[in-house]
């Protein structure tokens, strides 16, 4: 019968156990110190552009549309009811054409008692000049009398005074004499000045009534126009682009009833955002895609105040506009604001800002990995910005926005 000796365990196999041991703590100690993998970016999805060193041209660009430079807004001087519309939008109207017609029996009427009153002042003031007329004569004919009556005051006296001399009368009827002549000598004064003050004071009543007249007519002449202002008319040449009233309407005063302008005559107005209007001047040179041809311009007004994140640039036409442009119509324009004749510059980055500090990613040589770096972003265009610190002539940098990668300083394109 066999009987099961016991085995002693080799070394070896222990010295085995120990060096896995050791290598596997080895291993998970450099996996721990490994980075992780940099994540993957589609080449095809990014904008990737080189680094340049030449003349920049700084431009900046908004939307618009074109509009008339000239623009005539008609309205109604008084209220009424629109009795007929002669012309329609888009109608070629002529300085005098009639575009509609109004009627209000009110205003009429206004109009007939201002006639009524200018007539009534009138007769008044003929009144008034026969009325001054007549007393100026009969303080005229007083006045005659007190000279009449003051010469033979004078005649009584000499006559009492011969008499006086050879005792013909007594003193007494000489003083009663000379008192006479005194008292006609003063009231033929007083009527002189009578009839002087009466005199002067003609002239001033006359033309107190007279400016009473000429107020009446000119109030009469207003109501007159308001009853002509409802017959409405173009008042330039051009064409009608706003009439939008019917027959038996009624219009307020002061309301707008059409809006006529010259077709031929038309400027953009982009809407350049307000952080790039800051470089804008009168007189910079504009470029204006019409969508159907390209116009050249230059800037002939601005807004001072920013709406709604933009400012409104006005660039006068300087060239013939394509056929078929009209007010409006969709454009989109670019102002040429400084030439930069040597300077590092690139596309412009996604979210980059004019003057501050930024990152992009840097590809490096190979080109299958990008690393950020920092970049400094300067004077910046419609196509391009300048780059002022971080970048070399020649580098790889990626463009698009980076910013689901921010949490990483390396990524791998594929």
């Amino acid at each position: 019968m066999d009987i099961a000796r016991p085995q002693k365990k080799s070394p070896r196999r222990y010295l085995i156990a120990g060096g896995a041991v050791v290598v596997l703590a080895v291993i998970t100690l450099l996996i721990g110190h490994l980075q992780p993998a940099a994540p993957t970016v589609e080449r095809g999805s990014v904008w990737i552009d080189s680094v340049k060193r030449g003349p920049m041209v700084r431009e900046v660009r908004g939307p618009g549309r074109l509009v008339p430079e000239q623009i005539r807004w008609i309205s109604a001087v008084t209220g009424g009811r629109v009795d007929r519309v002669n012309v329609r939008p888009g109608a070629v109207v002529q300085a005098g054409s009639v575009l509609l017609e109004m009627s209000n029996p009110d205003v009429q009427l206004e109009a007939l008692t201002a006639e009524q009153q200018v007539g009534a002042a009138q007769a008044q003031l003929v009144s008034l000049r026969t009325s001054l007329e007549t007393g100026r004569l009969n303080q005229a004919g007083v006045l005659a009398q007190a000279r009449t009556a003051q010469r033979d005051a004078q005649r009584a006296v000499a006559s009492a005074e011969s008499l006086a001399t050879r005792n013909l009368i007594a003193a007494n009827e000489l003083a009663h004499a000379r008192d006479a002549l005194e008292e006609m000598t003063g009231r033929l004064h007083i009527e002189e000045q009578r009839l002087q003050l009466f005199t002067s004071t003609v002239d001033s009543q006359v033309a107190l009534q007279r400016d009473q007249v000429s107020r009446l007519r000119a109030i009469a002449e207003y109501q007159k126009a308001r009853v002509a202002s409802m017959r409405v008319t173009a008042g330039t040449d051009g064409v009608v682009q706003e009439l939008s009233l019917e027959p038996g309407q009624w219009v307020m005063s002061g309301a707008t009833l059409a809006r006529v302008v010259q077709p031929g005559r038309l400027k953009a107005v982009l809407q350049v955002p307000e952080t790039q209007a800051r470089d804008v001047a009168i007189g910079q040179q504009a470029d204006v895609d019409t969508r159907i041809g390209h116009v050249k311009g230059r800037v002939i007004r601005m807004d001072l105040a920013s709406a709604n994140g933009t400012v409104n640039v006005d660039v006068g036409l300087d060239g013939a506009l394509p056929q078929g442009a009209r007010p409006d119509l969709t454009v989109e324009g670019t102002i040429e604001i400084d030439r930069l004749a040597s300077v590092l510059f690139v596309g412009p980055p996604a979210l980059a800002q004019a003057n501050s500090p930024t990152s992009l990613f840097r590809l490096e040589p190979g080109r299958r990995y990008a690393s950020r770096v920092p970049v400094r972003i300067g004077r910046t265009s419609v196509n391009a910005v300048e780059v002022v610190d971080g970048l070399k002539e020649g580098d790889l940098v990626i463009l698009s926005d980076m910013s689901r990668w921010d949490n990483v300083d390396r990524v791998r394109v594929k």
